[in-house]
């Protein structure tokens, strides 16, 4: 019915905009005298549209909110009241479920009681004469709404500044909706780390060598909980990522941006953007089943003891993986860098490489920096490469060619299998999540201040 509904509402709209549409060319004479009206007939149409859609639409969704609950009291009102007395919560909202099963006309598992079955087909009346009521509302309200905007338009009625202004605003929500949605993440984050600080000293956990805990039915902290060998794996993975991933995109970025002809870039740009769409998961296969066994031979081969899972693994595959990130973003920022720049150095006497060196990479500095920003999140935050190629190791040392593990491989671990929530063991993963979230915060503070101090120079 939901689908019927919007179906229809859309129609309506696509009605209304031609009504406002027609109304308004007929003003200026069939559109031939547009200079009349105040607006462009565009304009009018759209009013009309919006005056159609947006009353009805929030009434649809204000009843799609507040119907489940009060189909929720309304089973619970149609159940013995000698039997919800003495139930808890839980059991409530089973037999709710159940209910709403039977009067949606999917059943349940097991064979329903009296009950049940009398309380679902008061439900399923109710529930019919909801959806038929709100068909009727929504569709009289959106009628309602194409008639008076009809009659508001005139020539000198200023539809743009409507549109417009309805426009400024629901990009304000999408803003907001962002914004709230990331302060929702953190301080859900925060909250659920507090609570693992109540177990953990927070000088333990940010300050500790050791990662060793252990798992306990009875709640409480046991084993160590330190954070540095999970950081240092995850900078050592992502330091090598880094160094295999930004030489080589800045590289491929200024040879498709300066050096190579344009029938080249059109086919080599897409190949390498196709990089960046492949699975995780297949980079982690791929470490796992060939990489990682080539690079621990070739290390045979000179002496050398290298694991097959390591840091150096992971981090050369992840490195592969975040090269579009890096060429491309590059790319896009240098090729927007003014051809007026390009032609003075070149009019001075500079050749082709020194304009690039000390004109082109310095006015595309700023861009090229948030490329390198959004190559060291996506390395940061990585998972499933890590997972499989990294050894799951949390020791603290300093060599890559061992195994290690990163705060990434650990949330996974720590909120894997079956595991009680309310315990610290679980509730590290909060903690540890947050300590990414302050990193990330953090290189997007140092990125930005790093911006800030370039562009003023070509300002």
């Amino acid at each position: 019915m939901n689908l019927l509904l919007l179906g229809v509402l859309l129609a309506i709209i696509a009605v209304a905009y031609q009504i406002g549409l027609s109304r308004s060319q007929k003003l200026a004479g069939q559109g031939k005298n547009t200079a009349m009206l105040n607006s462009r007939p565009g304009y009018y149409g759209a009013m009309v549209a919006l005056w159609c859609g947006i009353p009805a639409f929030l009434i649809f969704m204000i009843w799609n909110l507040v119907e489940p609950v009060l189909l929720e009291q309304l089973v619970l009102k149609h159940l013995p009241q000698r039997m919800v007395a003495g139930m808890d919560s839980a059991a409530l909202s089973v037999i709710v479920d159940r209910v709403q099963a039977l009067a949606s006309g999917f059943g349940v598992s097991d064979t329903p009681q009296a009950y049940e079955l009398a309380a679902a087909e008061q439900v399923a009346r109710i529930m019919s004469i909801s959806s038929y009521a709100k068909l009727v509302v929504v569709i009289s309200v959106a009628v309602a709404g194409l008639v008076w905007a009809k009659k508001r338009i005139s020539n000198q009625l200023r539809a743009r500044h409507q549109v417009e202004k309805v426009i400024n605003i629901s990009l304000a929500l999408c803003s907001g909706v962002a914004i709230l949605t990331t302060l929702g993440i953190v301080m859900s984050m925060f909250g659920e780390a507090m609570r693992f600080f109540s177990f953990v000293s927070p000088i333990d956990f940010f300050f500790g060598t050791q990662w060793n805990p252990g798992f306990s039915t009875s709640g409480n902290a046991e084993g160590s909980y330190g954070l540095l060998p999970l950081l240092w794996g995850t900078l050592m993975v992502s330091g090598i990522a880094l160094l295999v991933a930004v030489p080589l995109g800045l590289m491929i970025a200024i040879y498709l941006s300066e050096y190579a002809s344009p029938k080249f870039r059109s086919w080599a740009k897409p190949t390498i953007e196709v990089l960046a769409g492949i699975p995780t998961i297949v980079y982690g296969v791929f470490a796992l089943m060939i990489l990682g066994p080539f690079i621990k031979t070739l290390g045979a081969m000179v002496g050398v003891d290298i694991n097959a899972t390591s840091a150096l693994t992971a981090g050369f595959v992840m490195g592969i993986m975040i090269i579009p990130f890096v060429s491309s973003l590059s790319d896009d920022i240098i090729t927007q860098v003014p051809r007026a720049l390009r032609d003075g150095s070149l009019g001075l006497g500079a050749t082709k490489s020194e304009t690039i060196r000390q004109v082109v990479l310095p006015a595309a500095l700023p861009g090229i920096i948030g490329a390198f920003l959004l190559a060291a999140s996506r390395a940061i935050g990585e998972t499933m490469i890590v997972v499989l190629a990294a050894g799951n190791s949390p020791l603290l040392h300093a060599n890559p060619l061992e195994a290690v593990s990163t705060v990434t491989i650990t949330i996974v671990n720590q909120l894997t299998g079956d595991t009680d929530f309310a315990s610290p063991q679980a509730l590290v993963a909060f903690a540890l999540g947050l300590t990414l979230f302050v990193i990330t915060l953090g290189l997007n503070i140092v990125a930005l201040y790093i911006v800030r101090k370039y562009r003023e120079q070509y300002d």
